[in-house]
């Protein structure tokens, strides 16, 4: 893990260096680092920078420092969205779908997912290193730059590649656009994170809980007391991701809204569009002006032109739309489907958990009453036996009090006292254990 924090951390780049530190000498040439970003403004705002790592749409990584009003510009985020990913506050898992990116708060995956990069707070959690090296890894074996990012200068060679494209790309199953890629490695993460938390939990438990049953004792209470407490906890965050997928699968407007790269294509080829009609208004324009007037009124061909590729366009756009939006939402559908399936079978594994642990509190329950009614029962004849032994201090009491009696002046008295006595005694205590016996208070 040491070798891969080195080269996933490299050293900062002068784009990269923190222009706070008062060490820190700008280059002959007078260029500051990490063009795009307002210094003095930092400065005076007194914003600190805070350290991201950036990753394209290619699968390349780079550490960048940027303050969190350039991040809210960058990606068009409200503050009160950039608040879930301070590691300072603790916030419960969150997926926000806004305009221009993604907001993920899984656990120790913490970024902002765009139609072009991925921003991960930097860290040096292990978590945090496999996201990006897997997210790295599927990005270069797959290749999502070259279908939604074409290259090229001609508007139609563009326009036909990325029809071409989208075509091969929706008869492959496997395709998914990069923020889909993005969010599936954080949800894998997330889930992933939390299974392994979960089969610890149960690795510790079961042979606690097996000892606790054939040994009660305060250290062995005391121990599960704090597993319950570790199973609570992990039960509520498991929870929380299982009603977040949940609620983006009932809610197809924020599936919809998570769909980036539709939304930048759309906004490209709207751009373009408008674009090509005014050059082509422009065009013209110019001809109109240099031809010669004629007398005879023209009919307007050049308004219902304009007007039947307008109409051909937007109803062409709108179908390919519905039918387009329809489709990646189902592709969105099925993605969140199969983690919440992973995050349905944790939260079921520490459902099983707690009901094993609910059965064992039960177990000892019916152990501890047993073992108080056995107490109640040993009192009872404890009881008995006392009122039967006081039956011999009456006696003894009536016969030491200073009378005289003739029955003094027998020899074989004092023997047939106790004789009398002692079966009396006996007669009262079988009869009583009768009567315990007849009322069903004492197994006999």
């Amino acid at each position: 893990m040491s070798d891969l924090k080195e080269r996933l951390l490299p050293p900062k780049p002068a784009s990269a260096v923190n222009v706070r530190d008062p060490s820190y000498r700008p280059s002959a040439s007078g260029r500051l680092p990490f063009q795009g970003v307002d210094v003095l403004g930092l400065k005076k705002r007194g914003q600190g920078l805070r350290s991201w790592i950036r990753v394209d749409a290619l699968g390349n990584s780079q550490v960048i420092e940027v303050d969190k009003f350039t991040m809210m510009r960058r990606c068009d985020l409200p503050a009160r969205d950039l608040r879930l990913l301070d590691p300072l506050f603790v916030y419960p898992s969150t997926i926000l779908g806004r305009e221009k990116a993604i907001v993920v708060n899984l656990e120790q995956i913490r970024c902002i997912i765009t139609a072009d990069e991925v921003l991960l707070l930097n860290s040096l959690d292990s978590y945090v290193l496999q996201y990006v090296v897997e997210l790295q890894r599927r990005l270069t074996t797959a290749g999502v730059g070259e279908v939604w990012h074409p290259e090229g200068t001609d508007l139609s060679r563009r326009r036909g590649s990325r029809s071409f494209d989208n075509m091969f790309a929706s008869m492959s199953p496997d395709y998914l656009p990069f923020e889909f890629r993005a969010l599936e490695v954080a949800l894998e993460a997330a889930c992933t994170f939390l299974d392994s938390q979960a089969a610890e939990l149960e690795i510790e438990a079961y042979p606690l809980l097996d000892e606790l049953t054939s040994k009660i004792s305060t250290l062995n209470l005391e121990r599960v007391r704090r597993l319950k407490s570790r199973l609570v906890a992990l039960t509520r965050r498991v929870q929380k991701v299982r009603d977040e997928i949940e609620q983006l699968m009932d809610d197809d407007g924020d599936m919809a809204e998570m769909y980036l790269t539709e939304k930048k294509r759309r906004m490209e080829s709207f751009f373009s569009g408008d674009q090509s009609l005014l050059g082509y208004r422009s065009t013209d324009g110019l001809q109109s002006a240099s031809a010669p007037v004629s007398p005879i009124p023209s009919p307007p061909e050049n308004r219902k032109l304009e007007k039947s590729l307008s109409i051909a366009r937007s109803r062409h756009d709108s179908m390919r739309s519905t039918e387009s939006g329809t489709e990646k939402i189902e592709e969105l559908e099925m993605l969140l489907e199969a983690y919440f399936v992973v995050i349905d079978s944790t939260l079921n594994k520490l459902t099983s958990l707690k009901e094993y642990i609910d059965d064992t509190e039960d177990f000892i329950n019916i152990q501890l009453d047993n073992v108080r009614n056995q107490l109640i029962q040993f009192e009872l004849l404890l009881t008995t036996a006392t009122f039967v032994v006081a039956i011999f201090g009456v006696v003894a009491g009536i016969f030491g009090m200073n009378f005289a009696i003739p029955l003094f002046d027998h020899e074989g008295a004092f023997k047939w006292v106790l004789i009398i006595t002692g079966v009396t005694g006996v007669v009262i205590f079988f009869s009583f254990l009768w009567f315990y016996k007849y009322r069903r208070l004492m197994p006999l």
